[in-house]
C-alpha cells in the first residue's frame, strides 16, 4: 500500500463530500443553476481522482517514477482545477475576485490528464507476472 495516496485519496474524498454538501445546501439560494452546475463540476472532479488515488494506494510494490508523477499530478492537478472551480462559481459572493486565477484551471486540468496519460504508458509496458 501507498500511505501518500491513501492520505490524499481521503483527503480530496472527506473535503469533496464536505464542499459538495456546502454547495448543494449552503449555496443553492445564492448562485445562479450555472453556477451550481459548476460547483458541482469541481466537486465531482475531485472524488473522481480521490478514488482514484484510493484504488493507486492500494497496489503493492516499489515506488516507481510512474507512481510518483502520477500521484503529483493527480494531486497538484486536483488542487488546481477544483479548487479554481470553487472560487470561480462563488466568486460574486466574495470580495476576492477569483477570475483572475482562472487560468488555473486548464493548467490543473492539463496536470489531471497527464496523471492519467502516466498510468496509461505505465499500464502499456507492464510485462506478464
Amino acid at each position: 500500500m501507498d500511505k501518500r495516496f491513501l492520505i490524499a485519496g481521503a483527503f480530496f474524498g472527506l473535503t469533496a463530500v464536505l464542499v459538495g454538501a456546502f454547495g448543494a445546501h449552503g449555496l443553492e439560494s445564492v448562485l445562479t443553476t450555472k453556477q451550481l452546475a459548476t460547483f458541482e463540476t469541481g466537486v465531482k472532479y475531485q472524488m473522481y481522482h480521490a478514488l482514484a488515488c484510493l484504488f493507486l494506494g492500494m497496489f503493492k510494490g516499489k515506488d516507481s517514477i510512474a507512481k510518483t508523477a502520477a500521484f503529483w499530478l493527480f494531486t497538484m492537478g486536483t488542487i488546481l482545477f477544483s479548487w479554481s472551480i470553487f472560487g470561480l462559481a462563488t466568486n460574486p459572493l466574495t470580495s476576492f475576485d477569483f477570475r483572475m486565477l482562472a487560468a488555473l484551471t486548464p493548467i490543473g486540468g492539463g496536470l489531471l490528464i497527464l496523471g492519467w496519460g502516466v498510468i496509461f504508458v505505465k499500464a502499456l509496458t507492464l510485462k506478464k507476472q
